[in-house]
């Protein structure tokens, strides 16, 4: 894996972190469809470019 690479996708916690929830809420949140996830697998990924499209859409309509 190149290390200079971006990802395009986060986990569900770094999600949350940068909205100030906890591991448990950033859980909660994704469950209740407020953040964006896709699944791989096993795993509950976040895409950045969905997450940032609906930050751009929360602060519109605030």
């Amino acid at each position: 894996m190149n290390v200079h690479a971006e990802l395009l996708v986060m986990t569900v916690p770094e999600a949350g972190a940068k909205l100030g929830l906890s591991r448990n809420g950033s859980y909660d949140a994704a469950a209740r469809g407020e953040i964006p996830t896709i699944k791989i697998g096993k795993l509950l990924k976040v895409p950045k470019a969905a997450f940032e499209r609906m930050l751009s859409l929360k602060s519109e309509a605030a």
